[in-house]
């Protein structure tokens, strides 16, 4: 009987969230791996709006893959882009935004998302962010002699400045629904402390 219920709890929760958020983005951060497009789909059509991905995004004006834009031209170049892209995305919300792992560490693409949506955090160990990127060749920043140092490094000087996040909603070995379940009632619970609007 209870899972007949379960359904219905969902739906609930979800019309909470999506009435808690208003016109706003829900923008996702975090480090590569942490589940920020999967999760953002899903949660995006929990709440009944568009999902876009800043990667995506950037590849799409660009013509030109993250990979290639990093080897063509730079981080700073690739990270001032991205600021453009977030910055007409978050212009036409409601929607769920899911940021590439640097664009939050970028001061004023942090400001951006901090004006035009509320950002969630999706903070994951080492080890779980390893065992879901080390089997891909197309992360930029990890072609290193040793990524997963690499990687341990990211963490070391990112997580203070993702800790800046509306919310922070913890991305291990769960399952996807129950992470969906988690970011959810994250944002009626921000909503009910009076800073969801």
């Amino acid at each position: 009987m209870t899972d007949l219920l379960a359904p219905v709890a969902a739906s609930s929760l979800a019309e909470q969230a999506r009435a808690a958020l208003g016109k706003r983005n829900l923008v996702f951060v975090g480090l590569m791996g942490a589940g920020k497009s999967v999760i953002g789909k899903m949660v995006a059509q929990a709440l009944s709006i568009p999902f876009v991905d800043t990667d995506g995004e950037i590849e799409k004006v660009s013509r030109m893959t993250i990979a290639e834009l990093f080897a063509s031209y730079g981080e700073p170049e690739f990270r001032a882009l991205e600021a453009r892209v977030i910055d007409r995305l978050l212009k036409g919300g409601p929607r769920v935004i899911s940021t590439g792992g640097g664009a939050f560490i970028n001061d004023n693409t942090r400001r951006l998302i901090k004006q035009g949506g509320i950002s969630v955090w999706l903070k994951a160990d080492l080890d779980v962010l390893w065992e879901r990127v080390n089997k891909r060749d197309h992360r930029p920043l990890l072609k290193t002699e040793n990524p997963k140092a690499t990687l341990e490094n990211l963490m070391n000087h990112r997580y203070p400045i993702y800790a800046e996040a509306d919310l922070t909603v913890y991305s291990g070995n769960v399952r996807k629904e129950t992470m969906v379940t988690n970011v959810l009632s994250a944002v009626v619970e921000l909503a009910e402390k009076g800073q969801g609007k």
